[in-house]
């Protein structure tokens, strides 16, 4: 039996196929726990400030922030003098424009004029990491919370009602005991004098007749 040449054909036909299953990569689905939707923030600040914002980085970098934490040239974090921490800031360039929004972790900068210190990626993305300095606005945020995946569906009976507190009795007051009146005490009648209980007055003496003498 003569093949004519298609065994070389099918063996390259294999090793194709072979290079095509080796090149093939899978990706891991994404998971709904590491997708977090982008925040959304009140359109009211709570704090507003204007001044010159500035950059740090160099010898801070890798060492610990006001708040326990690494600072990280690479992370979108700024001091702040007073702001709480964790506190999302939105930064303008009053000269350019552009916006960035910042997490305050860090205290800072002490020097006069100075209102927050930008780190080294977000001074980059605000334009001002070749200037320097910038005449910036500043406006603390306020988050709105909104409901993730699992708390989207709402079960069909509704919200579970929270159980109603029992009715505490109240105390029965005891009865006061009614007091008996106090007998009201009698006067004996006063006795009526008989004709024999009263005394006599005494009788006066009745004069003798004496004798007439006759001269």
């Amino acid at each position: 039996m003569k093949f004519c040449g298609t065994g070389p054909r099918i063996l390259g036909f294999a090793l194709l196929v072979g290079l095509l299953a080796g090149c093939e990569t899978t990706t891991a689905p994404a998971r709904a726990g590491n997708t977090r939707a982008a925040p959304i923030y009140s359109p009211k600040p709570w704090f507003v400030e204007e001044g010159i914002a500035s950059w740090y980085g160099g010898r801070w970098i890798g060492r610990l922030t006001a708040n326990g934490e690494r600072y990280r040239a690479g992370d979108m974090t700024a001091a702040h003098k007073k702001l709480p921490f964790h506190t999302r800031v939105r930064v303008t360039d009053l000269k350019t424009g552009k916006q960035v929004i910042v997490r305050i972790n860090n205290r800072g900068p002490f020097k006069r004029g100075r209102i927050i210190d930008l780190s080294v990626a977000a001074a980059k993305q605000l334009g001002t990491y070749d200037r320097g300095l910038a005449k910036v606005r500043i406006e603390a945020l306020k988050e709105i919370p909104l409901a993730g995946p699992p708390n989207l569906r709402v079960p069909p009976e509704g919200p579970k009602k929270k159980p109603a507190d029992k009715p505490v009795p109240k105390p029965t007051p005891k009865p006061t005991p009614k007091l008996a009146p106090k007998p009201t005490p009698k006067l004996a009648p006063k006795p009526t004098p008989t004709p024999e209980s009263t005394p006599r007055p005494p009788r006066k003496p009745t004069p003798k007749p004496g004798k007439v003498s006759m001269s």
